[in-house]
C-alpha cells in the first residue's frame, strides 16, 4: 500500500529523517512511536504529502507521489484520511458542516446525499444525531471522533493518525483505541498511527515501528518488538510505561 525507499527530510539543512525504508501492507495498522522530536510526525506528513522529502522515493498504491503536482497530488489525497492530533474541526461550523467539508468542496453530490453520508459516519463513530452540535460543545474524545467521521467521508482506503490520544484520559484513550480497531475491521483500510502511547500501539497494531533521532532503527509484529534487545528500544519501553504505570502490553 505505503512503499518508502531511501527517504530523507532536512529543514534548513538539518536532518530530521535519513534513508528510511519502509513497507505498509495493505489492510495492516502499523503504529510509528518514538519520542519527542524523533521524526515520526514528519514521516507522516511524508506519506501524505503535506511536506516533500529531500531525497529518495514515496510510493502509494504503486504510484511515485513525491514528485507530484499539487493538483495529482490531491487526487491520491482523495483516497486518504487524516485524524489530526487536535482534532482541526472548525470552530465556527457545525459538526455536520465539519464532517460535510471536504465532500461539498471535492464532489458534485446532491445536498441530500452528502446529509447521508454525515449521518452514516457519525453513526459509524458512535456519535449519531449530533450534527447541528458546535465544536466548543463537545469533550476532547468527541472532537477526535468527529475528526475521524470526517476523515472517512470519502471511504478512503488509508487513514492517517497522527497522536490520537493526545490529551485524552486512560478512560477515552481506550475507547479511541477501540474505535480505530473497529475502523479497521469495518472499513478494511490501511491504518498508521503515529503515538508515544506504547500501550496503544501494542493493543491497536498489527506492527510497530520506531524511529529514533531521524531513523528508522526497528520494526516488527507487536509481540516481537516488545521483545527486542535493542537498549534504545528497552529504554523507550521503560520510560512510557513508567508514565503509563506500567501498562501490561501481553
Amino acid at each position: 500500500m505505503i512503499q518508502l525507499k531511501d527517504v530523507n527530510k532536512s529543514f534548513k539543512g538539518k536532518p530530521a529523517l535519513q534513508h528510511i525504508n519502509l513497507e505498509i501492507r495493505d489492510g495492516e495498522t502499523l503504529a510509528i512511536i518514538g519520542g519527542s522530536g524523533s521524526g515520526k510526525s514528519t514521516l507522516l506528513r511524508l506519506m501524505i504529502g503535506l511536506i516533500r522529502p529531500s531525497g529518495g522515493e514515496i510510493w502509494i498504491q504503486g504510484r511515485e507521489t513525491s514528485h507530484l503536482p499539487e493538483k495529482e497530488m490531491d487526487e491520491v489525497r482523495l483516497k486518504m484520511g487524516m485524524v489530526f492530533q487536535y482534532s482541526a474541526l472548525f470552530d465556527s461550523m457545525t459538526v455536520g458542516d465539519n464532517v460535510a467539508f471536504g465532500l461539498r468542496e471535492h464532489t458534485d453530490f446532491p445536498e441530500d446525499k452528502i446529509q447521508s453520508i454525515v449521518a452514516e459516519k457519525l453513526r459509524l463513530v458512535g456519535l449519531p444525531g449530533i450534527e447541528d452540535s458546535m465544536p466548543n460543545e463537545l469533550s476532547g474524545g468527541m472532537k477526535k471522533r468527529v475528526s475521524l467521521a470526517r476523515a472517512i467521508a470519502f471511504e478512503p482506503e488509508i487513514i492517517f493518525y497522527d497522536e490520537p490520544s493526545s490529551g485524552l484520559d486512560p478512560i477515552m484513550t481506550a475507547k479511541i483505541d477501540e474505535l480505530i480497531v473497529e475502523m479497521q475491521r469495518t472499513l478494511k483500510v490501511t491504518s498508521v498511527v503515529v503515538t508515544h502511547d506504547m500501550a496503544s500501539a501494542c493493543h491497536i497494531a498489527d506492527r510497530i515501528a520506531m524511529i529514533y533521532e531521524g531513523e528508522l532503527i526497528a520494526i516488527d509484529t507487536v509481540r516481537n518488538f516488545v521483545k527486542l534487545p535493542d537498549p534504545r528500544v528497552q529504554a523507550f519501553m521503560r520510560s512510557m510505561y513508567a508514565e503509563e504505570g506500567n501498562a501490561d502490553v501481553n
